[in-house]
């Protein structure tokens, strides 16, 4: 699809005039913007609010061997039109700081807390400058990300007080959980205040198990590093891998066949499938309604045996390769997917049937947890939540990869809901959106090859990726390195958005809730916690 840019591209020169630079990306959808710190609140904010653009991710990167600066990249979306800005600043190692413009955009309060643990680098005027990732364990002038922290050094441990927020009254008193919890899930702490069995404020804490995803990246040949990238997530690896091959593939120009389009469209679909159907099961369960979170993971277990006839393994790992896909789907596979679809599509009516029905359920759940419009739009909430709380965006169609733009589904909203409710309903209506569109991809997808050889990577290329998990948007930013290595790979995951979103949700509802609310947004320690 042909992007007509030059109508941006003339309203902020005419606007900046001397201030900005502009040069093209990899891809036509994509414009870099250069400016300075002098100018980056006024460029920022006016493209988030008259391009009606949210801040999609920021990344930082170490360029100090290349040009002598860090340099902070801030990623906006305009969904409408396939297109992104990517406003880019340098920041000096001797005035390490840059205005926060958290301010005027909240959407970037986690992403500048990040790059001042992972780079030391200060964050003006940013209203909660607190430790995000790091918890103040580490000795100080300690940056995980930059080039010169290497991934073998081993740090001490220092002990340090978590900073919390408490609310002072009569009758108020704390409830701390976590961050071991009694579930099979990975630590993060939670820290009520309430009156009673009312929640009247939350603080919770992650980033207790980092892993230096994004620094192994570095230290990895391209192709290797595929693997990695398919284990950010256990539950999203086909969707994670088709956004690192992605980014690989724009940054080499690699053009991969028609027949992997479809392929790897119907994998992520399954994907989607299987997540869905398992959070509807795990909603169900949070709410105590056990039969019916049995039955979800009866269907979503038909599911994963599915996968593994695919491709080996329950979870779709190894699927998804740069340059198109690893295996082919032939007649008889087709057939048998296609047949249990049919009866997934069977069961699952019946079981949602059973939870709109249900009195006891409905109660739990509607009302619950709401998330406003205002919260969600102002956070850069991404995905289910997004969608339940009014917002129409689908990375899917706001900016097409994969075969999507070859087949037809709509997007299921909810403009004035929120609720724990609302969020169940997206994931339904979802549900039959990805049953509808794999079975256009099999009446579709062309006859072909299913790879396209790989090539050499250009050293310092860059490039965006994208990709609709079923939690929502990710977001990938490579910049290559000589001898076909990463020079970085920043990786934005759902959860990243969302986590800061569930705060706003949890006042007036009751303790026991706050399981139901959780399980609503389905969020990633992993993918959040790199």
């Amino acid at each position: 699809m042909s992007i007509d840019r030059q109508p941006y591209l003339n309203n902020i020169m005419n606007r900046f005039k001397a201030n900005v630079t502009v040069a093209k990306g990899s891809l036509e959808n994509e414009i870099y913007i250069s400016t300075n710190t002098d100018n980056l609140e006024d460029i920022c904010t006016y493209i988030h609010k008259t391009f009606q653009a949210p801040l999609s991710s920021m990344v930082c990167n170490d360029e100090r061997s290349l040009n002598k600066n860090f340099t902070i990249y801030y990623v906006f979306s305009l969904p409408d039109k396939d297109l992104f800005f990517i406003v880019y600043v340098p920041i000096s190692e001797q005035s390490p700081n840059f205005p926060s413009i958290t301010p005027y955009i909240p959407a970037a309060h986690w992403y500048e807390r990040e790059i001042k643990d992972m780079f030391g680098l200060e964050p003006v005027g940013h209203p909660d400058p607190y430790t995000l990732v790091l918890h103040g364990n580490m000795p100080e002038n300690t940056y995980p990300l930059r080039k010169d922290f290497h991934t073998n050094t081993r740090l001490p441990h220092l002990e340090s007080k978590l900073p919390f927020a408490r609310v002072n009254g009569e009758g108020v008193f704390e409830i701390p959980v976590g961050p071991i919890h009694a579930g099979i899930i990975e630590p993060g702490h939670f820290r009520f205040s309430a009156v009673g069995d009312t929640i009247l404020y939350l603080d919770a804490k992650l980033f207790f198990t980092h892993k230096g995803t994004e620094k192994l990246f570095e230290a990895m040949p391209y192709t290797k590093a595929l693997f990695l990238a398919e284990r950010i997530c256990g539950v999203c690896a086909a969707s994670h891998a088709t956004g690192y091959c992605q980014a690989i593939e724009k940054v080499a120009d690699i053009e991969i066949p028609p027949r992997a389009k479809f392929i790897r469209t119907i994998i992520l679909e399954l994907e989607r499938l299987y997540n869905h159907i398992g959070d509807v099961g795990n909603v169900c369960v949070g709410a105590s309604f056990l039969m019916c979170g049995s039955h979800g993971f009866r269907i979503r277990e038909y599911l994963q045996q599915l996968n593994e006839t695919i491709c080996g393994n329950r979870y779709l790992r190894g699927m998804i390769t740069i340059g198109g896909v690893r295996f082919d789907i032939n007649n008889d596979l087709k057939r048998h997917i296609l047949g249990l679809l049919n009866r997934v599509k069977t069961d699952f009516k019946e079981l949602t049937e059973i939870m709109s029905k249900s009195s006891s359920f409905l109660d739990r759940v509607e009302t619950t947890g709401r998330l406003s419009l205002e919260h969600a739009r102002g956070l850069g909430v991404v995905g289910v939540p997004a969608r339940a709380s009014g917002i129409c965006r689908d990375t899917r169609i706001n900016h097409p990869y994969a075969a999507y733009s070859e087949v037809d589904f709509d997007i299921p909203v909810y403009y004035d809901e929120g609720d724990v409710w609302a969020r169940i309903k997206v994931r339904i209506d979802e549900v039959y959106q990805s049953i509808s569109i794999i079975e256009q991809c099999f009446h579709k997808m062309p006859e072909g090859s299913l790879k396209t050889s790989t090539k050499e990577l250009p050293p310092y290329k860059q490039a965006l990726s994208y990709v609709e998990s079923p939690r929502g948007e990710d977001i990938y930013w490579i910049m290559t390195a000589p001898n076909n290595m990463l020079f970085r790979y920043k990786v934005r995951s759902p959860s990243f958005c969302n986590w800061p979103s569930i705060p706003y949700t949890i006042p007036g509802n009751i303790v026991p809730d706050f399981p139901l609310i959780n399980k609503s947004f389905e969020l990633c320690y992993s993918c959040t916690d790199l």
